[in-house]
């Protein structure tokens, strides 16, 4: 087995070599685009990166290598787009596809404009170029939605009809995807700390990661997972995915937005207690008003029971991190990145084993300073129920001096 993939390695090798070779030779572009769409059918994004990156190892000029790339990035382009048909328009999946054309078709132009500046001697001369560098990063930076719908809505309902692993997977590609754009996004936002060519090499280098990134992450999703989402989910469930993608919002695209009169979803009854009044032990109170209050508090709180379920978050009108239904009745490990998964867990079970009584954490998150903490729920007995997550924007808190008094 392994001759045979070692053996499919080298004809892929040799079927890039032979379409950079004629790039090399000054072939049209156009004509080697429609051989490699040949190639690519029988080719993953990964093989053809292996290939690449081989081809490098053995001498070949980088600069060559991003000539293939160029006509690589160009296919994908055009079969990104050919994916929509896979659901109508309007649909979450026929969305999430129309993303992937555009942020890609917006990143190959970013390739391009470097080409463009490289030819350029300081930054008085490519002010018109930076102008549009410096709009598409704006647009990247909005498209963090995009990810967040995938990671708090549709891997949500796909956990339910048993998805798990891709998720996970496809979640950490989006940890990579932010980091380089991080990268990026901190380069445009600073430029002046470079002079004019370790800008353009930093600035070649982070578009072209970026790139080779979203050209390996988009295939998997368009064709693997959410083909399987198009399988397994019921329409209902759809509806309700809708619902809650426009409750996030959209980047770049604007979709009709679908009247909630209009959507066939399953209600379920609220459960209270008494008439519409809800015991706290410190005073009964009606449930609607106890409803606003949490909608009121200038905190965002989420409960995760006994068994790592989370039951309850609330809604303020500046909640911090995303929430949609879909995360009720969601293990809490699936609700966080994988690298920081262990952390949350093992927060948990210091809860769970009475070793510890609270954690508390603060982070640089959209130009504020948010803090966040954990804290266990214990009946009268001690026994552990669950934990409670409070989280705060303290960003004004911190600017507090001196006494401001009702007297």
């Amino acid at each position: 087995m392994h001759e045979k993939i070692s053996e499919k390695s080298k004809q892929n090798k040799e079927l890039i070599k032979k379409l950079i070779k004629k790039l090399h030779d000054g072939e049209d572009p156009q004509k080697v685009k429609e051989e490699f769409k040949e190639v690519i059918k029988n080719l993953s994004s990964l093989e053809i990166a292996q290939a690449e990156e081989q081809l490098i190892k053995e001498g070949m000029p980088a600069e060559e290598i991003h000539h293939m790339c160029d006509v690589h990035l160009a296919v994908l382009e055009e079969t990104l787009i050919e994916d929509q048909d896979l659901a109508p328009e309007g649909h979450p999946i026929h969305i999430l596809m129309q993303e992937h054309a555009i942020l890609l078709e917006n990143v190959n132009r970013l390739r391009d404009i470097h080409k463009e500046i490289s030819q350029k001697n300081n930054f008085p001369e490519v002010l018109e170029e930076l102008a549009e560098i410096e709009n598409i990063v704006e647009m990247i930076k909005k498209s963090e939605n995009h990810y967040l719908r995938e990671e708090n809505v549709l891997f949500s309902y796909l956990e339910r009809y048993g998805v798990t692993q891709p998720p996970k997977i496809m979640w950490m590609e989006h940890d990579r995807i932010r980091d380089l754009e991080k990268n990026l996004i901190n380069l445009i936002e600073k430029k002046g700390e470079n002079d004019f060519p370790t800008f353009l090499e930093k600035y070649h280098l982070y578009v072209h990661g970026l790139a080779e990134m979203l050209a390996s992450h988009f295939p998997k999703e368009n064709k693997i997972l959410f083909p399987t989402a198009m399988k397994l989910i019921s329409e209902t469930d759809w509806n309700e995915i809708r619902q809650q993608f426009d409750d996030i919002g959209y980047f770049y695209l604007t979709p009709d937005i679908v009247p909630e009169k209009d959507l066939v979803v399953e209600k379920t009854e609220t459960t209270v207690v008494g008439d519409k009044q809800v015991d706290l032990g410190t005073g009964a109170i009606d449930l609607e008003i106890l409803q606003k209050i949490f909608k009121t508090l200038p905190i965002d709180t989420t409960f995760v029971d006994e068994d790592n379920i989370v039951r309850f978050y609330s809604e303020g009108p500046d909640r911090v991190f995303v929430r949609t239904p879909s995360v009720i009745g969601r293990l809490v490990e699936n609700c966080h990145p994988s690298k920081s998964v262990d952390k949350v867990l093992e927060i948990i079970d210091g809860f769970r084993n009475n070793t510890l009584d609270q954690a508390e954490f603060w982070l640089d998150f959209g130009g504020r300073k948010i803090y966040i903490r954990y804290f266990p729920v214990r009946n009268k007995n001690g026994d552990y129920q669950g934990v409670l997550e409070v989280t705060q924007d303290i960003t004004e808190i911190q600017k507090i001096e001196g006494e401001k008094r009702l007297l």
